[in-house]
């Protein structure tokens, strides 16, 4: 009885968002616009080069990655040293965006990963960003460099002790139930095959999305001119693996959990990235929210000012590398550095579709607490940075 009342309150308030639409004036005629021009950059942009590798290397850790190995390394019995290092590297060398990150996280947490770990990889994959971070000194200047490096760094690792401090016993328990024990499970090809396997994976995803630097000239320039000659040698490798090592019972094995990932990452997303134009905008345009609300309101450095940058960089959407532009000419309308940190702690790590898709993986409960500390997080690291700089 009480599935079918949400079901009809749910009905009822779509009702009454469209019937009281106010759809003849401009600005959310505008935001409509928006919302399906930022779902078109979406698809067009991060759908084919970053979620579907994705979904298959998440598709890959669930089927050929030993329940064992992820427990003996981000398991809630792993040494912490080793887990949260092998956590936040894993998210550095990735350097993906905050909805690339949530199959790959799905993977690992399902597999068995501790809550702290998995958090640590859920935040470190697209804040512990090397290229944008280098982007970010050259274009921003060093001291916003530095700070969102080591900041990035901390919080990632910070955020997932707390978060294991919270949830660990909870998350054991709950694992402990449905038979997570670290148990040898018979290899059915060498360790190095999977590692060339699953490394061809990884290459394709990160050399196939590489952003244009800056500058013109220097090693991150020279990957970027060949970063498709780069990518189609990791594609013959993995098609290589494919052919020669794996049975069709494990590429079927693959390709069932890869489309199980799509099925509950994909449709969030996309209504996440519709909300998010609507109220929001794309970079550079207006949805219902106008730009200048954020420049006057993050001017200076009050704790008003930062917690407002870390709120809005959370909900927004930043694709890899646009949070750079995007917060040069908010510093050029006024915007304080204290809040332009904050929002380069907050923003890349989360969105609105991010969100979405972290309350289906692990509950609203953990979702909003690991929102809270992001967000409170950025908001003390923007406080202190503005006070010196």
């Amino acid at each position: 009885m009480k599935e079918e009342v949400k079901k009809f309150l749910l009905i009822l308030g779509v009702f009454l968002a469209a019937y009281f639409l106010p759809i003849d004036q401009g600005r959310v005629q505008n935001a409509i616009i928006e919302a399906f021009a930022m779902l078109h950059e979406y698809a067009r942009e991060h759908v084919l080069l970053c979620l579907i590798p994705a979904f298959f290397i998440a598709g890959a850790i669930s089927i050929f990655i030993s329940q064992g190995a992820v427990l003996k390394y981000l398991g809630p019995q792993a040494k912490k040293w080793i887990s949260y290092s092998v956590a936040s590297v894993s998210g550095t060398i990735l350097a993906v965006c905050s909805c690339t990150v949530l199959p790959l996280f799905a993977g690992i947490y399902k597999r068995g990963a501790g809550i702290g770990p998995a958090t640590a990889f859920l935040y470190s994959g697209p804040a512990i960003n090397v290229l944008a971070i280098i982007i970010t000194a050259r274009v921003l200047g060093p001291e916003l460099g530095i700070a969102r490096a080591v900041a990035a760094i901390l919080f990632s690792v910070i955020i997932g002790i707390i978060m294991q401090l919270i949830y660990g016993k909870e998350e054991k328990e709950k694992k402990a139930q449905k038979g997570f024990i670290a148990q040898e499970e018979e290899e059915t090809r060498p360790l190095w095959k999977n590692i060339i396997y699953f490394a061809s994976m990884v290459g394709i995803l990160v050399f196939a999305n590489w952003g244009k630097p800056v500058e013109t000239t220097g090693v991150w320039a020279s990957i970027f001119n060949n970063k498709w000659f780069i990518t189609s040698i990791f594609v013959v490798v993995l098609a290589y693996t494919i052919i020669r090592w794996f049975k069709k019972e494990e590429l079927k094995d693959w390709t069932e959990a890869s489309w199980g990932y799509t099925k509950q990452i994909m449709p969030l997303l996309f209504g996440g990235v519709l909300i998010a134009g609507i109220l929001l905008g794309r970079p550079g345009n207006e949805g219902l929210m106008p730009s200048f609300w954020v420049e006057q309101l993050v001017g200076g450095n009050s704790l008003g000012a930062n917690f407002f940058a870390a709120i809005a960089g959370a909900f927004m959407y930043f694709a890899t590398l646009t949070e750079v532009p995007i917060l040069e000419g908010l510093l050029g309308a006024g915007m304080g550095k204290g809040p332009a940190l904050a929002l380069l702690l907050a923003g890349p790590a989360l969105s609105l579709p991010n969100m979405l898709v972290i309350r289906s993986v692990m509950g609203t409960k953990k979702t909003v607490v690991f929102i809270s500390l992001v967000i409170v997080m950025a908001t003390i690291a923007g406080v202190i940075f503005g006070t010196f700089f």
